[in-house]
């Protein structure tokens, strides 16, 4: 049935579709421009995008859940010294300010996990423990040895490299609040690395994006952690180089 023939039933024939989507579609105009309902909505999301920029982490908060999850955790923080310069000088939120407190912890480890701010801390705040309760147990199954957790205060994705490094851990997980949409600005992203270290680059990394009860969810993000971080271990590699088989595994175990 096309749209045409809907309208004659639905006075607003894309409600249907709207259920099914965060995504605007379909949105009334009244003439040239958007209508005054979506137009203010519209509005009200970039601000929200815009506030979840600049929100501050509840770190004690944060390290409370950490603590819940049975493991040392460790804080350190990067070269930034402030929220503006985290977003005005991303170099610095790259570099560790301090590694001595990793270093009475370095040793023979499989992976680091590896929890910073990034740029919407509020995603963080919200699901970094529980995808960590999610994908902890899934990995001890296969005995692997983890590395203390860290909390890097106003970090970048690669401030994980020097993470690893100082840890002697292999491979590297950092959960970092990405950049808000206008339909989530609560998304957290996983990037996986491989034998990280100052040579590293964005093609060396994988990624699993949007991590939210809206997106990727906690149960379907740690099958996807533990999958990508098993064939990590196996090929000795990461990023472009490996393929993500993931979601094919996953619905296979889903059955018909």
């Amino acid at each position: 049935m096309g749209v045409s023939a809907m309208s004659e039933l639905d006075p607003d024939p894309w409600s249907a579709f709207r259920n099914l989507t965060a995504a605007r579609i379909g949105l009334p105009r009244s003439g040239a421009s958007l209508a005054t309902r979506p137009l203010l909505e519209f509005q009200l999301a970039h601000a929200r995008a815009r506030d979840a920029v600049h929100a501050p982490l509840d770190e004690p908060r944060l390290l409370v859940d950490f603590a819940a999850l049975g493991k040392t955790v460790l804080t350190v923080a990067s070269a930034v010294t402030d929220r503006a310069q985290y977003l005005m000088r991303p170099d610095f939120g790259r570099t560790l300010a301090d590694a001595a407190p990793l270093a009475p912890h370095a040793g023979d480890h499989d992976v680091a996990f590896v929890v910073t701010d990034g740029l919407s801390a509020r995603a963080v705040q919200a699901h970094a423990a529980p995808l960590l309760t999610a994908v902890l147990p899934l990995l001890a199954q296969d005995t692997w040895r983890i590395a203390p957790l860290v909390f890097a205060r106003l970090g970048r994705v690669a401030i994980g490299d020097a993470v690893a490094a100082a840890l002697g851990a292999r491979s590297v997980v950092v959960l970092i609040g990405e950049r808000p949409g206008l339909s989530s600005p609560d998304s957290m992203g996983a990037y996986l690395t491989w034998q990280p270290g100052p040579a590293t680059t964005d093609a060396d990394r994988n990624c699993i994006s949007n991590i939210r009860p809206d997106g990727i969810g906690y149960a379907d993000a740690a099958f996807k952690l533990a999958h990508m971080l098993r064939a990590m271990r196996t090929q000795r590699l990461s990023g472009v180089r490996l393929k993500d088989e993931s979601d094919r595994l996953m619905l296979q175990s889903r059955g018909p």
